[in-house]
């Protein structure tokens, strides 16, 4: 049974730094993509960094340059760091696995809530 769990996140003030985590148990890491979506109050559901298990990556227009995606396959850990933050990055965070295209996941984690201050 594939397991993701979450840390990081919390409250930021704009233009600090936070790094997500999302450790997988009971998969084959290795093989699979990961990504984390945000889920923001009244905006759509939003696909914010994505990584294939090569490692080659993919961000929406939104985030590039601020956000960077990395993986550890020996620790079967996603990290999402986030830069420069600005307010409109308040959201829930949540990271996905899969093993189909980009954005499409069948596992997730639990979410961790990020909140960015001005």
């Amino acid at each position: 049974q594939v397991q993701l769990v979450q840390s990081g996140g919390g409250l930021a003030q704009a233009g600090g730094s936070l790094r997500l985590s999302c450790a997988a148990s009971g998969s084959i890491f290795s093989t699979n993509a990961m990504g984390w979506y945000r889920l923001a109050p009244g905006k759509e559901r939003e696909l914010v960094a994505h990584i294939g298990p090569t490692g080659r990556t993919h961000y929406s227009d939104s985030v590039k340059g601020r956000f960077t995606i990395s993986r550890d396959n020996a620790k079967k850990t996603v990290y999402l760091q986030i830069d420069n933050l600005e307010p409109e990055d308040t959201g829930r965070y949540y990271c996905g696995e899969g093993d189909s295209g980009i954005g499409d996941y069948d596992h997730w984690g639990q979410g961790t809530q990020v909140t960015v201050s001005s």
